[in-house]
């Protein structure tokens, strides 16, 4: 079993732990400590029960830690046994876990947060990155976040749309990190939409769908990093883009409009599309007044710079750029393409390489690397 095979099993396994009585904190410390044993004993003597294995190790950890900690005695009264010894229930928490982290005694951001490194398996360096914080910043506040919920018992799960935030960054980073996290990120959506009716989690849903139909397109077969304008749309799911797009219009029927469902209308137009030279910029820039308006967002803003250039042309686009702050993540990247279709080489070649240096990650920074050098290979010799 490789490693992203052992971290799906860790939402049940939490799951089960929490429902025994354990406290989330300390159920997730034990979970995380028997994924660390089952790295160092499983490639010698391998289980039957991968699951049933993670269990026994998790309950048997958050025995030792209850009974070593004399502040926490008192739970030793809810401990009664092991769990049985075979294989373990096939039950899937992870949507219910998603609620219990989204718990009232914590601020939105803190439950975001909490989930996506208890739950969704994201390294707190990547929570840190979705949320434009440095790690430490990040570290602390998902520390408090655990400390808060030590001693509370989880009948008050928190509301939808901080459920929605969780799935919407666990499907970014799956759409774009290190771990793919993407396909589960929409299976739980989906699961959200047959038992909630809202139409932001239907464009949520629309989204996702719309954002993984062109996956396949977004990276070469060496890996690296196919932009959006030179993707090959013969490879795009067309059956998810249109699924999408029918779950979408269902939700704006609805007249309630939300920022899962604006992004949507974005990524719609996009998938819609023929070409790169026959995407409707200007709607684009409709819709991203619309998110601006719903979210006040500066990614927004950044966004909405680049689809002013391509609609109103690159000198257009640097002027919503300038109002923007330069520390912003890709603002070097996208000021170094405007000013390039602006045919100013040199400082695009200057700003793409500053560009590759702050990349979130290796595609990235390659991507840009190779623009930098290309554009520097052009200039005067």
């Amino acid at each position: 079993m490789d490693e992203a095979q052992l971290r799906s099993l860790t939402p049940s396994v939490l799951g089960i732990l929490v429902r025994r009585g354990a406290d989330f904190a300390a159920a997730e410390d034990a979970v995380q400590d028997a994924l660390v044993e089952a790295v160092r004993v499983w490639p010698a003597s391998p289980p039957r029960d991968p699951k049933g294995w993670l269990v026994t190790a998790a309950w048997r950890k958050f025995l030792d830690a209850t009974r070593a900690d004399a502040a926490r005695r008192r739970r030793e009264d809810r401990v009664d046994e092991e769990p049985a010894p075979g294989p373990a229930p096939a039950v899937d928490d992870t949507l219910q876990l998603y609620f219990l982290c989204a718990h009232p005694s914590l601020t939105p951001s803190s439950a975001v947060a909490l989930t996506l490194r208890a739950v969704g398996g994201l390294t707190t360096r990547q929570i840190a990155h979705a949320y434009l914080v440095p790690e430490a910043t990040m570290a602390q506040r998902i520390s408090r976040a655990k400390r808060t919920v030590s001693d509370v018992r989880f009948d008050q799960p928190g509301d939808v749309a901080t459920v929605l935030r969780v799935l919407y960054l666990v499907f970014n980073e799956g759409y774009s990190g290190d771990i793919d996290l993407a396909a589960e990120a929409i299976r739980l959506t989906r699961q959200l939409a047959a038992v909630i009716d809202h139409p932001e989690v239907a464009g949520l849903l629309a989204l996702m769908l719309l954002h993984h139909a062109r996956r396949a397109s977004r990276t070469a077969p060496d890996g690296s990093l196919v932009p959006l304008a030179e993707q090959d749309r013969g490879r795009w799911d067309t059956g998810a883009i249109a699924e999408g797009v029918r779950i979408l219009q269902a939700a704006l029927a609805r007249d309630r409009l939300g920022e899962f469902q604006a992004q949507a209308a974005v990524a719609a137009l996009h998938a819609d599309a023929p070409t790169a030279e026959e995407t409707d910029w200007v709607q684009i820039v409709e819709w991203y007044d619309e998110l601006g308006r719903l979210t006040d967002s500066p990614v927004v803003r950044l966004n909405r710079a680049v689809a002013v250039g391509e609609a109103d042309g690159p000198r257009a686009g640097l002027a919503a750029l300038a109002a923007l702050d330069e520390s912003l993540p890709r603002y070097a990247a996208v000021a170094a393409y405007l000013h390039e279709r602006d045919g100013d080489p040199a400082t695009a070649a200057r700003l793409y390489a500053e560009a590759a240096r702050k990349a979130p990650n290796l595609a990235e920074r390659d991507y840009l690397t190779r623009q930098a050098a290309r554009l520097n290979a052009d200039g005067p010799r």
